[in-house]
């Protein structure tokens, strides 16, 4: 005969194996589920690798969204989108399953071609090149015909190597290689922006994604004093002045105006485009990939230059240029002050004027050079000047505005 706690232990485990028998049901579902997630995700991201190597190969800019399927089926759809952001693109890749999504923002670059590329750049006007002090030209220079030569300035001697050129030399043009007129015309057209336009600009701090509209800020005639954090997918646009205080935090935005003041100690990274004059004053610093420029896109009878002034102590990270759409007798100035250091490429149609103790690392590309003493202005001499192409980084990135981008484009930075 069975005795009945018998029966009580009969229960406790058929407990015990239903609760068993339960925790693998659920083991085994929450496992899948990850499974599942992991591989969704896992699809995703690969979906939006794929974008990302399109907009990276892809030669045409025009196109501001499309949806697109990688594979022919709809669980492999990617939506692309292409923004010409100043002097680079900016590239959005998103992937999607149903509700899920996986987004990738990035800006877009081009890399050195190192055959167009020089540590300098001057025009053959028919005169030489003249060195003197401790002035150092290190990588390939394309220069006059007439060459380089040592030179006696303001009681000092040229102190530099004797090589003078420490590279290739091969000779100039008459004219610098030009910029690309595709980059100049979308640029153009941030000045000229007509949809979706603000007149005011809040106190408060902004941040937009390049995922979402641009938010342009246009003020016709009124100045504007930016002190506040702005980053993002914003467009700033002037017909008078800009002043860029030095407790803004400046990130990836873009500024057009006529005039663009940036005031001393200011820190950040932007886009900053003039048509009449940009000024820089003392000791301020721009991240890479800053860019700074002036142009010219129609002929005129003003005999004021169009120019950047840069003081002294100033460091930039990215490229500075001037451009100027058709010939004239008053050429762009780009002006550096004492103890100025660029890292990236200087481009300047016209002159570019220097003073003490400069420092370039990467390019240089110029009509002429000017340097003015405390008595005598100089033309195409290189005094106390450090151009070293070799000093920049080998993972830097140009634009395909200036003459030594390639066609090959990579990331150039990671967005939201």
């Amino acid at each position: 005969m069975i005795k009945s706690s018998a029966l009580y232990i009969v229960i406790v485990i058929a407990l015990v194996i239903a609760l068993l028998c339960s925790s693998l049901i659920v083991a085994a579902y929450f496992y899948r589920a990850q499974y599942q997630r992991k591989f969704r995700y896992d699809l995703l991201k690969n979906n939006v690798n794929s974008g990302v190597n399109i907009l990276l190969a892809g030669s045409d800019h025009a196109y501001s969204t499309k949806k697109m399927s990688l594979f022919g089926g709809e669980q492999d759809s990617v939506l692309l989108k292409n923004i010409c952001w100043g002097m680079y693109d900016v590239g959005v890749a998103r992937s999607f399953i149903h509700a899920d999504t996986l987004t990738e923002i990035f800006s877009i670059a081009s890399k050195v071609d190192s055959v167009k590329w020089a540590a300098l750049y001057l025009i053959d006007e028919d005169r030489p090149l003249s060195v003197s002090g401790k002035t150092e030209i290190k990588g390939n220079a394309f220069l006059p015909k007439a060459g380089v030569k040592e030179a006696y300035v303001d009681n000092m001697a040229y102190t530099g190597n004797k090589k003078l050129v420490q590279g290739i030399k091969k000779n100039s043009e008459k004219a610098l290689p030009v910029l690309d007129e595709t980059r100049i015309g979308n640029i153009k057209s941030l000045f000229n922006w007509k949809a979706g336009r603000d007149s005011t600009l809040n106190d408060d701090s902004l941040n937009k994604s390049f995922m979402a509209d641009i938010k342009v800020i246009s003020l016709g005639k009124k100045t504007l004093l930016i002190r506040q954090k702005l980053e993002g997918y914003i467009l700033i646009r002037s017909d008078t002045i800009v002043t860029i205080a030095n407790t803004a935090q400046l990130n990836n935005l873009v500024i057009c105006a006529r005039f663009i003041n940036v005031q001393s100690g200011f820190k950040g990274t932007c886009q900053l485009f003039a048509t009449d004059s940009i000024h820089i004053e003392k000791n301020c610093q721009f991240e890479y990939p800053s860019a700074i420029g002036v142009l010219q896109f129609e002929s005129t009878t003003l005999k004021a230059a169009p120019k950047i002034i840069i003081d002294a102590g100033t460091i930039i990270n990215g490229a500075v240029f001037s451009y100027q759409k058709s010939q004239s007798e008053v050429k762009p100035l780009i002006s550096l002050g004492d103890h100025t250091t660029i890292i990236g490429q200087i481009y300047s149609q016209g002159i570019l004027s220097y003073k003490k103790q400069i420092v370039v690392n990467g390019s240089v590309f110029t009509n002429r050079f000017i340097y003015q003493s405390s008595n005598t202005m100089y033309e195409n001499y290189l005094i106390n000047i450090l151009i070293n192409s070799d000093r920049l980084s080998r993972y830097y990135l140009t634009s395909d505005l200036l003459p030594a981008a390639s066609a090959k484009r990579k990331v150039l930075q990671w967005l939201k």
